[in-house]
């Protein structure tokens, strides 16, 4: 393990910029925040462009990557709310309740903390909850681990996924060696500014999905499939984004293993929604998520030119027209890029195929929050491509809509995230093409 002063200097300055987003910056103070992610990307871009070709893992950096996230234990997420929602949820279900049958603002008081002062700070109290039963699981184990505290519940919140990211890296380093290449482009992910603060810091299960897709993988490759199945199942039942993924197995592992591999993933998930499963649930928990498509938009890029055109030419906002439309391109999409040239997958392809397939659900997404994209991140190690991690970097701009409530995007900011993006990628699909049979 080599320390250097320049790595010294590296980790204690990156350590205290971790601190000072994690612990004092929120998101309304924008131009703080944006320049300590800049310096944190700035080191961050640093250390992976010296990266070396050692089949041995750099255990410093390693250590510096899970030293990051642990100073973030203790620390109240400062760039999102959504975590007062896992803790209304997560009292639920350790009271008895199924939380997928109630809108909150019906349920105060009916027990102890679902009180009006934590009812206030949630940002949905109108909407179902659209987090699958893993996710509540989890939820319902901090609630029950600590009952009145909020801090407390923040701490026991953060700890599956503390320990989830730090699996995820341990996988990526025992994959990539599968593939011959680098353990140590899995620093790609285990340090990125944009992982590190929005999955441990703000508490998104990003991390967990992320963990259980790379476990699925590894066991493929072990020839498990029946437990590939289950770890897949339970990614799906922590987010639903890795539905997508489904028909991209399929492909790469052949009609025999692949139906196999689904039908455990899809047993495994709607297995975990058993207990909540009534009608109730399937018609509460679509209508929010149809929100998502028919309302909601935040940080998009295809869409918002589509919704430019619609003012134009219908002289209204018609996202719910255009969000579904999307859906359905983005479902075509997926299954194009899934089944195109029915020949067999090597793994550069199948990964190239798999970062496509995120590519263009993000692209052409109503809502792209920065967490969104961490799963993005975690393709890129695998990868010969780099544009993932500059759109990590620029997505971080998007936090500049909350400097005033309610908030408001800079479109600027946007486009130029977005058109960097576009000219980066662009560019490193069309060095690939010959490379990477598609």
């Amino acid at each position: 393990m080599t320390i250097t002063p320049f790595r010294a200097g590296w980790l204690i300055l990156s350590a205290c910029l971790y601190a000072l987003v994690g612990y004092t910056t929120p998101r309304e103070q924008f131009p703080m925040l944006a320049g300590f992610v800049l310096f944190l990307f700035w080191g961050y871009m640093l250390r992976i462009r010296t990266l070396a070709g050692d089949p041995r893992p750099d255990r410093f950096l390693f250590l510096a990557a899970i030293l990051f996230r642990v100073l973030l234990l203790l620390a109240p997420p400062q760039l999102s709310d959504d975590y007062f929602r896992f803790i209304w949820d997560g009292r639920l279900v350790a009271g008895g309740f199924n939380p997928y049958l109630y809108l909150p603002n019906t349920i105060v008081n009916a027990v102890p903390g679902l009180d009006d002062l934590l009812l206030q700070l949630l940002n949905s109290p109108g909407y179902y909850t659209v987090y699958p039963p893993f996710n509540q699981f989890l939820f319902g184990l901090a609630a029950v681990l600590s009952p009145d505290d909020i801090a407390g519940t923040v701490v026991w919140l953060r700890i599956p996924i503390l320990l989830a990211d730090i699996g995820s890296i341990w996988l990526m380093v025992k994959l990539l060696k599968q593939l011959g290449k680098s353990p140590d482009l899995a620093l790609l992910y285990g340090l990125n500014p944009l992982v590190i603060l929005e999955i441990t810091g703000n508490l998104h299960y990003e991390g967990v999905v992320v963990f259980f897709v790379l476990l699925a993988a590894w066991l493929i490759v072990r020839n498990r499939i029946v437990l590939a199945g289950v770890a897949m199942g339970l990614a799906i039942a922590t987010k639903l984004l890795p539905l997508m993924l489904l028909p991209l197995a399929l492909r790469w592992l052949g009609w025999r293993s692949g139906v196999l591999f689904c039908v455990i993933s899809l047993a495994v998930a709607g297995g975990l929604f058993f207990p909540f499963f009534s009608q109730e649930l399937v018609h509460n928990m679509f209508s929010s998520l149809n929100l998502y498509v028919q309302k909601f938009e935040f940080n998009a890029s295809v869409y918002y030119l589509f919704r430019w055109l619609g003012f134009r030419l219908l002289g209204y906002n018609a996202v719910a027209l255009i969000g579904p439309m999307l859906s359905v391109v983005t479902l075509a999409g997926v299954l194009w890029l899934s089944w195109r040239r029915p020949t067999a997958l090597a793994a550069p392809a199948l990964l190239m195929r798999l970062l496509a397939i995120l590519t263009l659900y993000f692209a052409l997404a109503t809502t792209v929050h920065p967490w969104y994209l961490t799963t993005l991140v975690a393709v890129a190690v695998f990868v010969p491509v780099r544009y993932p991690l500059l759109w990590s970097g620029l997505v971080m701009l998007s936090y500049a809509a909350y400097q005033v409530t309610p908030y408001h995007e800079n479109l600027w900011f946007t486009a130029f995230s977005y058109s960097a993006v576009l000219v980066f990628a662009v560019r490193e699909w069309q060095q690939q093409r010959e490379s990477v049979t598609m």
